[in-house]
């Protein structure tokens, strides 16, 4: 039971929840850049929540499924067929064995579409996750090509239950969207924050760089630093870390970063902004926020309750 590649698009990778706990030996968490969107999709097809499915970045994709299957995608700004029929995002679709899936970009973003059963890649360190720094996980760790062919791994008694609901076509339940249609991402003070740069990080518009990718995005736009800055201990970063190296313009830390950092932390993005951190694209512009830690934790927290009322209706309706 495979998936096959037909058109692999660009830095298309396997991706699930990512690799917990191992950071002290050096190992990034990786994972989905936005594990929200995953888990949504993955509950829509009947899938536990971190089951490895495909972040697709840009390009068109194109697979062909051998069986029967439940497909659903979340994220960015794409659209999605299957043959003719348009998929809508955050809806559950059964596609026939034989049958062509195709995702295609509108205005860019990352999505991420889950498959009934998952991509069964060996699992690695605890995650079927893509490390293409590293070169270890999902499909021989490194980003999809034409002509792959994706292991499926067997369906839940609940993906089965799914697919008896959904006789053709498209399912008419859906799941919330959570990733805000907005240019600022909302961050609180780091350890190095100083009030005169955070004031100008604070002020100041800036566009995402070429050469940003899975490990952060690099800004343009502003110096916000001096040119001499202090040295420092390398310390523990994470996604969402916002270092000041040298240059002075910001770098904002996502999925694959590095597990320690000696620039200045003057802020964290919140985690329940991150999802929105991995739709900006090269040239997209983004603004700054300034909120207080107990607020993020309760945004996180009621992100979490709005998860677990949509799982719980799915098992009301179909458990």
């Amino acid at each position: 039971m495979t998936a096959s590649v037909i058109s692999a698009g660009f830095h298309t990778t396997v991706q699930d929840c990512g690799r917990a706990g191992l950071r002290k030996f050096g190992v990034t968490p990786g994972g989905a850049l936005d594990s929200v969107s995953l888990r949504l999709a993955n509950l829509l097809v009947g899938n536990p929540e971190c089951v490895a499915g495909l972040e697709i970045t840009s390009g068109r994709v194109r697979l062909k499924v051998e069986v029967d299957r439940l497909v659903a995608w979340a994220g960015g700004e794409f659209e999605m067929r299957i043959g003719d029929e348009p998929i809508p995002i955050l809806h559950c679709a059964r596609v026939s064995a034989g049958a062509v899936i195709e995702i295609s970009p509108k205005h860019g973003g990352r999505v991420w579409l889950a498959i009934s059963g998952g991509i069964d890649v060996p699992e690695i360190l605890g995650s079927r996750a893509t490390d293409l720094r590293a070169h270890f996980g999902g499909w021989e760790g490194r980003a999809l090509r034409d002509g792959d062919a994706l292991p499926l791994g067997a369906e839940s008694e609940l993906c089965r239950r799914f697919r008896a609901a959904i006789p053709i076509g498209v399912s008419d339940w859906s799941a919330p969207r959570f990733v805000p249609r907005r240019r600022f991402l909302r961050v609180i003070r780091g350890k190095n924050w100083d009030d005169d740069i955070g004031a100008k990080l604070l002020a100041q518009k800036f566009r995402v760089a070429m050469n940003s990718d899975r490990m952060g995005l690099r800004l343009e736009g502003g110096e916000i630093g001096s040119n001499n800055p202090p040295e420092l201990v390398s310390e523990a970063v994470a996604p969402g870390t916002i270092q000041l190296p040298p240059s002075g313009a910001p770098v904002v830390l996502l999925g694959d970063c590095q597990t320690i950092g000696g620039y200045r932390k003057i802020a964290h993005v919140i985690t329940v902004d991150l999802g929105y951190a991995a739709q900006l694209q090269p040239l997209d512009e983004v603004r700054f926020e300034l909120i207080e830690l107990e607020e993020s934790r309760e945004l996180l927290r009621e992100r979490e309750r709005d998860i677990a009322l949509f799982r719980a209706g799915l098992e009301a309706r179909f458990g």
